[in-house]
């Protein structure tokens, strides 16, 4: 996995890859979460499916992130944009490489399912883990409970992967276990619900090899995270905002206090070092512009963390 230092320094991976990267790793995920989901009756024994994807997505974003950020969710795509951190061309195409990729991962656990003898309808077998809601739902969930836990989930894995890629205290490193962590532990939770995959392209996926039924409720598995991630995108821009405002107030406040000269006094009258240090500037005044310079700034001292996974602009 590259350095952070090496990912703000290296050039940007051009779109076609970044893409490529995202098709893959959306069918790595789709075809391991589909293919446990199917073999492992998930609504009764959520665990395996749940814990199998996450694993895979954190394996898909350690190999495949540097590349193109690690979204392989719409939500996560979408929850970057609003925040500012891809441009709305390149969010774009990340969907649509995303669903194709889905897609092809659903298709090759399609092709699987054909080949067990013991399953004789496929398209049964994919709607026992496809998502849905009301009669289609193993806890026979309805629409207004499952629009909520797909907007709250979708909105809490938006900030996790934000949060985790975002600001120079972050460690990239760790980022893919956090977002694995946790789409598993929502996994684990939506599962029981009725297969909440909190990932419109997933969804769509499985609904393509599924019965009609899957189809006509896919609305909802796009909506509801869809709303979530916007949610959570403008919540992040909002303390960026926050933040900025705190930092530049510190700022013109720390300026202020410097300004008066009689501040620079101590209690006995004695000017202290910051007004010896003024005096000997106007007294050498290249030696002050020297010290006033600011320091060049060193790739290290950049955002690692939006940089590596998702502050490319591209």
């Amino acid at each position: 996995m590259t350095s952070p230092v090496q990912a703000t320094s290296d050039p940007q991976p051009g779109l076609i890859a970044r893409l490529s990267a995202e098709a893959l790793g959306s069918m790595f995920v789709v075809l391991v979460a589909v293919g446990v989901s199917i073999f492992s009756n998930p609504s009764g024994a959520p665990l395996p499916a749940a814990l199998a994807t996450g694993l895979t997505v954190t394996v898909a974003m350690l190999a495949f992130g540097y590349v193109s950020g690690g979204h392989f969710n719409p939500v996560i795509t979408l929850g970057n944009l609003i925040a500012g951190r891809i441009r709305a061309v390149a969010a774009i195409a990340y969907i649509v490489a995303q669903v194709v990729g889905s897609v092809v991962g659903a298709a090759l656990a399609y092709f699987v399912v054909l080949t067990v003898p013991v399953l004789t309808d496929a398209r049964a077998a994919f709607g026992s883990a496809a998502a849905g809601f009301g009669e289609h739902a193993a806890a026979q969930t309805q629409m207004a409970g499952v629009l909520l836990v797909e907007v709250v989930g979708s909105a809490l894995l938006v900030a996790v992967f934000l949060g985790a890629t975002a600001g120079r205290r972050a460690l990239p490193a760790l980022a893919p276990f956090a977002v694995g962590l946790a789409m598993a532990v929502l996994l684990q939770f939506g599962q029981v619900l009725g297969n909440l995959p909190f990932n419109p392209a997933r969804a769509t996926a499985q609904a393509f090899f599924s019965p009609s039924w899957a189809l006509d409720g896919l609305w909802l598995f796009w909506v509801a995270p869809l709303m979530g991630a916007a949610l959570a995108g403008l919540a992040f821009r909002g303390f960026q905002g926050l933040s900025a405002a705190n930092l530049a107030t510190d700022t013109r406040s720390v300026a202020s206090t410097d300004d008066g000269v009689n501040d620079s006094f101590d209690a006995e009258g004695d000017p202290t070092e910051d007004v010896a240090e003024t005096r000997d500037a106007k007294a050498n005044p290249e030696a002050g512009i020297a010290s006033a310079r600011p320091a060049p700034a060193t790739p290290a001292a950049e955002d690692d963390a939006r940089d590596f996974f998702d502050g490319k602009k591209g």
